[in-house]
């Protein structure tokens, strides 16, 4: 029996259809692994959650939902594209029982396409995150969000992160995330991201962004930076984690890429 993949999602009630697709996804494409799935929200209606479990039992894993008070993030920048649930993931380690050591925390707007095994298994016993940067294909941002934010190392993408627990409990204060809000305040473009960088961003062991964390937009990108060996064929061969970035969703009629027909292959066998 493989041991039991633990998942953190962090989201509202307006991703709970995302979520599904995400998660009907994980299941197809790790046949032989059970899951259980932690969510942190505030406010889900009792109805929803219940719904969602449902569907997680047929799927042969579990939910364990958790109800936190958002309130401490009332003076946190939210826009609707960035909710204050965003920023639950960065307390994780407080708020999930001490018994986890770690999880792997996932945006909702994702697809798995692939086995997960080799990222859970990713060492990180001296680190506090695994995680991956989106550095396209001449890399501009990196030089930008060091100078913007003070940094010393790369930027990661938050939408995919392993979590060492028990670091996150020694590590992580909500003093030090309140005074990083209250220091850096509009110039937080990506907020509990650019936070985790700050902050934490020091601890944290890089994986490769092609495997682990696709910006479905960026097809071309990778292609040319691999010579062209990352097609659409290795992509679905070797990627397991396709991360919709930005905007239009792929749930969107507006959003029209080279994945947007793949996500909706998965959308829409939740109504069958």
């Amino acid at each position: 029996m493989k041991e039991k993949i633990d998942l953190l999602f962090t989201l509202n009630e307006g991703y709970l259809q995302p979520l599904k697709v995400a998660l009907l996804s994980i299941h197809h494409n790790n046949p032989h692994q059970t899951f259980r799935v932690w969510l942190i929200h505030e406010s889900i209606p009792e109805q929803e959650l219940g719904a969602l479990s449902s569907f997680l039992i047929d799927l042969g894993h579990e939910l364990q939902p958790v109800t936190v008070d958002g309130s401490i993030w009332t003076n946190a920048p939210t826009v609707a594209r960035y909710p204050k649930e965003m920023y639950f993931r960065l307390l994780a380690g407080e708020i999930l029982p001490t018994h986890l050591t770690k999880v792997l925390y996932l945006d909702p707007d994702i697809l798995v396409i692939n086995s997960l095994t080799e990222l859970w298994e990713t060492p990180i016993d001296d680190a506090m995150f695994a995680a991956a940067r989106h550095t396209g294909l001449l890399d501009v941002s990196t030089p930008l969000n060091k100078v913007r934010l003070d940094l010393e190392h790369g930027y990661y993408n938050s939408g995919v992160l392993l979590m060492n627990l028990t670091m996150m409990r020694e590590k992580v204060r909500w003093e030090d995330i309140s005074a990083t809000i209250e220091k850096y305040d509009a110039q937080l473009f990506l907020p509990d991201q650019d936070i985790l960088n700050y902050l934490y961003g020091k601890y944290t062991v890089e994986v490769p962004e092609e495997r682990w964390n696709y910006d479905a937009r960026m097809y071309t990108s990778y292609l040319a930076r691999s010579l062209r060996k990352h097609d659409i064929h290795w992509v679905m061969e070797h990627t397991s984690i396709l991360h919709f970035c930005g905007r239009p969703k792929p749930w969107d009629p507006r959003n029209d890429t080279r994945f947007t027909a793949l996500y909706l292959s998965y959308s829409n066998l939740l109504n069958q």
